[in-house]
């Protein structure tokens, strides 16, 4: 029997940059942790976002985002976002993206997140049309496929 599948974590340190004026994380830049996350992932799953558009022409894009605030990142903490697979369907895949906060050896919830992606044809006359994932992304994507339905 194989192993559950485990999330890819991502970590980050909180820079000044990253903060607003009340000196916590500013909302959308969680989102742009994600972003990184969702990134490294693709990329440890052997797929290259830069070469599906190089190579043929499409691209995932977002098509929906939701973000749930539990607590702030403050300037210098570590945070680590959890990224797995929920569901694969034919154009798109729903990932579940959570941050969490590292303290020594504690680590505590500050976001629950889930994003979708569509994969789109960036070609003339089909350009933003919805592409069929293939077999090689799904096979690439299965390892962070979690087995939660909620």
């Amino acid at each position: 029997m194989s192993a559950a599948p485990s999330p890819h974590r991502f970590v980050a340190r909180i820079y000044y940059e990253d903060t607003d004026a009340g000196g916590i994380v500013y909302y959308a830049n969680y989102l742009k942790f994600m972003e990184r996350a969702r990134t490294e992932m693709l990329r440890q799953a052997g797929i290259s976002l830069s070469k599906l558009d190089a190579d043929h022409n499409i691209i995932f894009v977002v098509g929906e985002v939701n973000a749930r605030y539990k607590a702030p990142a403050r300037l210098d903490d570590e945070i680590i976002v959890e990224t797995s697979v929920r569901t694969i369907g034919n154009a798109s895949v729903s990932l579940r993206q959570n941050i969490l906060k590292r303290v020594a050896d504690t680590e505590s919830l500050l976001l629950e997140g889930s994003i979708s992606l569509v994969l789109i044809t960036r070609q003339e006359g089909d350009k933003g049309k919805p592409v069929r994932l293939t077999d090689h992304l799904r096979d690439a994507l299965a390892p962070y496929t979690s087995k939660e339905t909620s």
